[in-house]
């Protein structure tokens, strides 16, 4: 959304001032892992958009007269679903011709039905005024397969906000959050289901995300926050996100942080700026009608939610996971369990580990990434139960990476957090950092981590790569980090982050796209192709012979 967009910056996030350029050193990425661990196989990289928009002849929104600029035939922040029912089709979700102040002309699918071979792009009818919509704009794709392969397409769709004759922020447009629905796994869709809407410029609905019940048909569970801004625009000195660097400052953010959630908890402050509660919804019919939304997570005044993502285990619960802001900055991963198919939420949260982040910054020219800084990814073993999560932490190395922890009791307990990318020391730390992370647990229970990283940058552009790494709890211990390596890098060059179009930073989108289908598992990101041009690849990793094909950074650069 536009300014202040609190998903690309709630709060805003500090920027570290670090400094160093230096060669990429000549390390050698090590296998790690089991040695009886079977090679992971890449197939080719295919591209998912068609790099041409399907708004080139749309003048229905009017962009001539919109604030911002347009970033023409570009594709953004990729969500990809599978199937069950037909694990050869394929269904990604993304933003289609971004603005820079928030959201794109439309929500676009992209469907494969040969496993990722080949793509068409299909519109989604009736969310934006490019697809005979109601919104000038729409963001946040998130997709979704029911087990009998009914497909869901979550949108954030909404006006433009409100601003005053000066420029200055005064309130959010009309907004609200639709379901659409396929029957033919992508390639048509019915008109949506509008969840919420609601035109008060103090409200706005965000970060949106729906799961589809794996062990019942006709459930499906959708979250997103819903921000009130009671003062537009907050008052100066507001608490501001980011986290501290060294172990002591850390201790102290901690009991800060918690004694912060504990006086919360007790008195109301003096004054009340805004909140932000996690609203919930399901349908129990197959999408054809939702429940009235209710709030499951209230994190109290001057506090907020984002990033809420359902998950189902195997048994049937239902676990909510969120990142909570409090009111001094802090930010904390957290978790509420439904025993009941969403009929009934726990009173209270289970946290699981406050996240230590500043964001992204490219290593030369340093400019802003927006990135997934205070967010995160979490995957559930269908089997076992298991769950595991990622998000961007600088603990390790005084930069952001990929932090990864676990739990094998429904959420009550989780693993120390150890950094699982494997972007090798630099004397310029900027090309250290590892960002946008996703996790999947593969076909044969492997997890596969996937990431962006700029270890191949080496002064010229700032060179940007795709990496996947993985870990085999079969045959080691996950929360080592000596179990993971066996890297494969998912781009063919690197390309240039400088390329990519600024919408609260260097964009490529919130999020990435990871999924398992079949024997596969198939990334789906962004490229930067050409100056404020992105666009979407996919490349199939499936599980092939033993052996390692480790290879060193320079030997990956020269490819």
């Amino acid at each position: 959304m536009s300014v202040p967009d609190r998903s690309s910056c709630p709060p805003c996030r500090l920027i570290m001032a670090l400094a160093g350029t230096t060669a990429v050193l000549l390390a050698t990425i090590s296998p790690g892992g089991s040695d009886s661990a079977s090679a992971q196989e890449l197939g080719p990289l295919t591209r998912v958009s068609t790099g041409k928009s399907s708004f080139t002849s749309c003048t229905a929104d009017k962009p001539a007269q919109q604030q911002g600029q347009l970033f023409r035939n570009t594709e953004i922040e990729p969500f990809v679903a599978a199937d069950p029912s037909h694990p050869s089709n394929l269904l990604v979700g993304y933003q289609q011709d971004r603005w820079s102040n928030g959201g794109a002309r439309g929500d676009v699918a992209g469907v494969s039905l040969d496993g990722g071979g080949s793509w068409r792009t299909v519109t989604l009818p009736g969310v934006a005024r490019c697809s005979d919509g109601e919104f000038l704009r729409a963001s946040d794709p998130w997709v979704d397969f029911s087990r009998s392969g009914v497909a869901y397409f979550m949108s954030l769709a909404f006006e433009a906000d409100l601003t005053t004759r000066t420029g200055e922020f005064a309130g959010y447009g009309r907004n609200g959050m639709l379901v659409s629905r396929s029957t033919n796994g992508g390639l048509s869709w019915s008109a949506p289901v509008t969840l919420t809407e609601i035109s008060n410029r103090h409200f706005l609905n965000d970060k949106n995300s729906l799961t589809a019940d794996p062990n019942d048909a006709d459930l499906a569970y959708a979250v997103w926050d819903r921000l009130v801004v009671f003062q537009l625009p907050p008052p100066a000195g507001f608490p501001s996100g980011g986290g501290p660097v060294g172990a002591r400052a850390r201790a102290k953010w901690l009991k800060d942080a918690q004694a912060a959630k504990a006086a919360a908890q007790e008195r109301q402050p003096t004054q009340i700026v805004f909140a932000g509660p996690t609203r919930f919804t399901r349908t129990t019919n197959g999408g054809r009608s939702w429940e009235r939304p209710r709030v499951i997570v209230n994190p109290g005044p001057n506090a907020q939610t984002i990033n809420n993502i359902i998950v189902v285990q195997p048994n049937g619960t239902l676990i909510n996971f969120f990142t909570h802001i409090y009111a001094n900055g802090a930010s904390q991963i957290e978790l509420l369990r439904s025993f009941d198919k969403g009929r009934s939420f726990e009173r209270r949260p289970t946290a699981i580990d406050l996240t230590f982040g500043f964001g992204t910054i490219t290593p030369d020219a340093q400019e802003r990434v927006r990135d997934a800084g205070i967010l995160f990814d979490v995957a559930v073993d269908p089997d076992s139960g298991a769950l595991y999560l990622v998000w961007q932490d600088l603990r390790f190395r005084g930069v952001d990476e990929v932090a990864f922890a676990m739990s094998t009791d429904g959420g009550s307990n989780w693993s120390e957090p150890i950094r699982v990318n494997q972007t090798p020391a630099n004397a310029n730390r900027f090309r250290q950092q590892a960002f946008i992370p996703a996790i999947e647990v593969g076909p044969d229970g492997r997890l596969v981590v996937t990431h962006y990283d700029f270890r191949n940058d080496q002064g010229e552009g700032e060179r940007t790569d795709y990496w996947a790494v993985f870990c085999d709890p079969r045959a080691d211990d996950c929360r080592r980090a000596s179990s993971w390596g066996d890297e494969r890098r998912l781009t063919e060059r690197s390309f240039n982050m400088l390329d990519a179009p600024v919408a609260g930073g260097r964009f490529l989108g919130d999020y990435m796209g990871l999924e398992r289908a079949g024997g596969a598992v198939h990334p789906v990101f962004g490229i930067a192709t050409d100056r404020n041009r992105t666009d979407l690849f996919t490349r199939r990793i499936t599980f092939g012979a033993a052996g390692s094909t480790a290879r060193t950074v320079t030997e990956a650069a020269r490819e």
